[in-house]
């Protein structure tokens, strides 16, 4: 019976994976047992039945199961229609890379009468090492990072208005504490979930949820992770979910009430971020991406250019493992639409899509009068 139940969810994990596309996935990883010697001495045919698993992952933020590939205790899932792209689950938030690349193609090859279809295999190179280790095909991630080997050295290089932010921040009462993740935390981060349906130009994914779909939302890393918290009076007005991966540490997720922007609450958070990783001796703070494909110059970009943040080029690593996909590679399709547009179509678009959101929010406040 258990068998079967796990053969019906494999299955309906196959058919959602089939609808994701590139970008749209965010994790949080499953646990993984299954696990090969570095030389990769067991035979293939011995672990391919023991390599698929179900993980489960976020799309659009609601929970979805998904086929993965077990291979040294990291997920390797495949995401897109069309083309195909394998790819570490939640890479970006773990502690070491994808190691034996030609043996993870190798095993990802042999799944594809299995289910796990994938036509390209790809994996990024980890700060602080920034010079390619392999020879495979090569592009360039644009990381937004921060040196923080020195608080004293990343405030002096602050634009001047940046420190007064933060110095606002202190003067308007804002208080930066580390918290645990406990109930109270929970419940806290759900009212500033809450504020808005609609955050940046876009649905909120956030907006609505019950405790229990927050609590499981944060239920990752919680062995390696900090959650810097800024409060005005009892109140929280935003917070830092912190990552640390070994030598740097990379922020999974900022969110502050809009309700509270005079009070600059990201300045304190990422100052406090900052500080932190000095203390722990760390050499990288990361926060996401400084380019976004061909969108380059946006207010996020702005943001984090304007606390310190800067692009550290990191090799992402391409291995086609179908005709199609070395056709997509040859054809630069596998880098996707933001990958291929200008930038000025890329900005038209998300301009038409926070005007259509805005206009959607602004109805449904009327409509509630």
């Amino acid at each position: 019976m258990e068998s079967q139940t796990k053969s019906i969810e494999f299955r309906q994990a196959l058919l959602t994976m089939s609808n994701i596309g590139h970008s749209e996935a965010q994790v949080i990883l499953p646990s993984c047992n299954t696990t090969l010697d570095s030389g990769g001495t067991r035979a293939l045919a011995e672990i391919e039945s023991m390599s698929l698993h179900v993980a489960e992952t976020k799309v659009n933020g609601k929970w979805v199961k998904v086929p993965a590939l077990d291979y040294k205790g990291k997920s390797i899932i495949a995401k897109g229609t069309w083309l195909r792209l394998a790819q570490v689950l939640g890479e970006e938030w773990l502690e070491t890379e994808l190691e034996d690349a030609e043996l993870c193609a190798k095993l990802l090859k042999s799944q594809r009468r299995r289910g796990l279809r994938a036509d390209i295999l790809t994996f990024a190179q980890k700060l602080p090492v920034t010079s390619p280790k392999y020879d495979y095909y090569t592009e360039w991630d644009s990381i937004a990072a921060v040196k923080t080997t020195s608080f004293r050295e990343w405030w002096k290089g602050l634009p001047r208005e940046s420190r007064q932010n933060v110095r606002r921040s202190r003067k308007r009462g804002v208080q930066v504490f580390v918290e645990p993740l406990d109930d109270q935390l929970i419940q806290e981060i759900m009212g500033v979930n809450n504020e808005s349906p609609v955050r940046q130009g876009r649905p909120n994914s956030h907006y609505g949820k019950t405790f229990e779909e927050v609590k499981k939302d944060h239920s990752s890393f919680l062995d390696r992770c900090d959650y810097i918290c800024a409060y005005a009076g009892e109140e929280l007005i935003g917070f830092i979910w912190l990552i640390y991966r070994g030598e740097i540490a990379s922020i999974l997720q900022i969110l502050t009430k809009a309700s509270h922007q005079d009070k600059r609450p990201a300045n304190a958070l990422i100052a406090k971020a900052v500080e932190l990783c000095e203390v722990r001796g760390l050499l990288y703070l990361t926060y996401g991406m400084f380019n976004y494909g061909n969108k380059k110059h946006n207010s996020l970009r702005e943001f984090k250019e304007r606390n310190g943040f800067s692009e550290v080029s990191v090799p992402r690593f391409y291995i086609p493992l179908t005709p199609w996909g070395s056709f997509c590679m040859k054809a630069k399709l596998h880098r996707g639409l933001i990958g291929i547009l200008p930038h000025r179509v890329i900005m038209a678009g998300v301009c038409a899509r926070s005007l259509y959101y805005n206009l959607w929010q602004s109805k449904a406040v009327l409509a509630q009068r």
